[in-house]
Protein backbone atom coordinates (compact mmCIF):
# COMPACT_ATOMS: atom_id res chain seq x y z
CA UNK A 1 0.00 0.00 0.00
CA UNK A 2 1.52 3.55 -1.11
CA UNK A 3 0.76 6.47 1.33
CA UNK A 4 0.02 9.81 -0.19
CA UNK A 5 -0.18 13.08 1.10
CA UNK A 6 -3.83 14.74 0.74
CA UNK A 7 -3.95 17.92 -0.82
CA UNK A 8 -7.05 19.35 -1.08
CA UNK A 9 -6.62 21.68 -3.97
CA UNK A 10 -4.02 19.78 -6.10
CA UNK A 11 -6.85 19.47 -8.69
CA UNK A 12 -7.79 23.07 -8.14
CA UNK A 13 -4.50 24.16 -8.65
CA UNK A 14 -3.76 22.06 -12.13
CA UNK A 15 -6.91 23.39 -13.49
CA UNK A 16 -5.82 27.02 -12.84
CA UNK A 17 -2.67 26.75 -13.34
CA UNK A 18 -3.82 25.94 -17.53
CA UNK A 19 -5.07 28.98 -17.63
CA UNK A 20 -1.67 31.22 -16.95
CA UNK A 21 0.48 32.21 -14.50
CA UNK A 22 -2.27 35.38 -13.92
CA UNK A 23 -4.99 32.35 -12.35
CA UNK A 24 -1.92 30.17 -10.70
CA UNK A 25 -3.18 29.77 -6.51
CA UNK A 26 0.54 28.47 -5.38
CA UNK A 27 3.67 30.03 -6.45
CA UNK A 28 4.53 25.96 -8.36
CA UNK A 29 6.17 25.17 -11.27
CA UNK A 30 3.95 23.33 -13.91
CA UNK A 31 4.62 19.65 -14.28
CA UNK A 32 7.49 18.98 -17.01
CA UNK A 33 8.41 22.76 -17.04
CA UNK A 34 11.70 23.91 -15.11
CA UNK A 35 11.36 26.56 -12.21
CA UNK A 36 11.12 29.75 -14.58
CA UNK A 37 8.47 31.57 -13.17
CA UNK A 38 6.96 31.97 -9.89
CA UNK A 39 4.87 34.42 -7.90
CA UNK A 40 6.64 35.92 -4.66
CA UNK A 41 4.38 35.68 -1.96
CA UNK A 42 2.44 38.89 -0.32
CA UNK A 43 0.38 40.46 2.51
CA UNK A 44 -1.81 43.13 2.01
CA UNK A 45 -2.57 45.13 5.19
CA UNK A 46 -4.77 48.56 5.74
CA UNK A 47 -3.94 50.46 8.47
CA UNK A 48 -6.05 53.93 9.39
CA UNK A 49 -3.47 56.31 7.38
CA UNK A 50 -2.32 53.55 4.47
CA UNK A 51 -1.92 50.38 2.63
CA UNK A 52 0.97 48.53 3.80
CA UNK A 53 1.85 45.90 1.14
CA UNK A 54 4.83 43.11 1.97
CA UNK A 55 6.32 40.84 -0.82
CA UNK A 56 8.68 37.93 0.27
CA UNK A 57 11.72 38.73 -1.98
CA UNK A 58 14.54 36.40 -0.11
CA UNK A 59 17.34 36.84 -2.10
CA UNK A 60 16.57 39.04 -4.30
CA UNK A 61 18.85 42.34 -5.08
CA UNK A 62 17.10 45.90 -4.88
CA UNK A 63 18.80 46.75 -8.83
CA UNK A 64 16.91 43.53 -9.72
CA UNK A 65 13.38 44.61 -8.79
CA UNK A 66 11.23 47.69 -10.56
CA UNK A 67 8.05 48.74 -8.74
CA UNK A 68 5.19 50.86 -11.49
CA UNK A 69 1.91 52.27 -10.98
CA UNK A 70 0.01 53.37 -13.25
CA UNK A 71 -3.60 53.42 -13.94
CA UNK A 72 -4.44 52.59 -10.07
CA UNK A 73 -2.19 49.56 -10.63
CA UNK A 74 1.04 48.86 -8.85
CA UNK A 75 3.36 46.07 -10.23
CA UNK A 76 6.22 44.86 -8.96
CA UNK A 77 8.87 42.59 -10.91
CA UNK A 78 12.13 41.92 -11.00
CA UNK A 79 14.30 37.70 -11.68
CA UNK A 80 15.79 35.79 -8.88
CA UNK A 81 19.00 34.86 -10.85
CA UNK A 82 20.03 30.70 -10.58
CA UNK A 83 22.87 30.39 -8.45
CA UNK A 84 25.92 28.74 -9.94
CA UNK A 85 27.01 25.47 -9.15
CA UNK A 86 30.46 25.60 -7.32
CA UNK A 87 33.44 23.37 -8.68
CA UNK A 88 33.14 19.87 -6.50
CA UNK A 89 29.32 20.55 -5.59
CA UNK A 90 25.95 18.63 -6.97
CA UNK A 91 23.19 19.68 -6.11
CA UNK A 92 20.80 17.10 -4.96
CA UNK A 93 17.34 18.82 -5.03
CA UNK A 94 16.09 22.16 -5.76
CA UNK A 95 12.91 23.52 -4.06
CA UNK A 96 13.35 27.18 -4.81
CA UNK A 97 11.98 29.05 -7.56
CA UNK A 98 13.88 31.08 -10.13
CA UNK A 99 13.33 33.28 -12.88
CA UNK A 100 11.57 36.19 -13.71
CA UNK A 101 8.21 37.70 -11.70
CA UNK A 102 5.78 40.19 -11.86
CA UNK A 103 2.58 40.81 -9.39
CA UNK A 104 -0.11 43.44 -10.05
CA UNK A 105 -2.17 44.94 -7.25
CA UNK A 106 -5.22 47.23 -8.34
CA UNK A 107 -5.51 49.85 -5.51
CA UNK A 108 -8.05 51.61 -4.29
CA UNK A 109 -8.92 55.68 -5.39
CA UNK A 110 -7.71 56.75 -2.19
CA UNK A 111 -4.20 55.88 -2.79
CA UNK A 112 -1.50 59.28 -3.08
CA UNK A 113 0.93 57.72 -5.99
CA UNK A 114 3.02 60.68 -5.07
CA UNK A 115 3.72 59.42 -1.61
CA UNK A 116 3.94 55.56 -2.18
CA UNK A 117 7.17 54.47 -0.78
CA UNK A 118 9.31 51.28 -0.81
CA UNK A 119 11.77 49.61 1.25
CA UNK A 120 13.24 46.43 1.35
CA UNK A 121 14.42 44.95 4.33
CA UNK A 122 15.35 41.14 4.92
CA UNK A 123 14.41 39.80 2.02
CA UNK A 124 10.79 41.60 2.18
CA UNK A 125 10.02 44.61 0.00
CA UNK A 126 7.75 46.74 2.18
CA UNK A 127 5.49 49.23 -0.37
CA UNK A 128 3.33 52.08 1.94
CA UNK A 129 0.55 53.20 0.01
CA UNK A 130 -0.70 56.69 2.17
CA UNK A 131 -4.21 57.19 1.86
CA UNK A 132 -5.43 60.59 0.54
CA UNK A 133 -9.05 61.58 -0.11
CA UNK A 134 -10.07 62.96 -3.71
CA UNK A 135 -7.30 62.53 -5.77
CA UNK A 136 -6.67 60.64 -9.16
CA UNK A 137 -3.10 59.72 -8.74
CA UNK A 138 -0.68 59.69 -11.73
CA UNK A 139 1.67 57.07 -13.34
CA UNK A 140 4.97 56.93 -11.89
CA UNK A 141 7.91 54.83 -10.97
CA UNK A 142 8.82 54.31 -7.41
CA UNK A 143 12.43 53.75 -6.22
CA UNK A 144 13.04 50.59 -3.45
CA UNK A 145 15.19 52.21 -0.78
Amino acid sequence: MRLTRYEPFREMDEFFKGLGPLWGRFPMPRAGEGMDEFLPPADIIEREKEYLIKVDLPEIRREDVKVLFEGGVLTVKGERKVEKEEKGERMFRTERFYGTFERSFALPEDVDAEGIRAECKDGVLMLHLPKVEGEKARPRAIDVQ
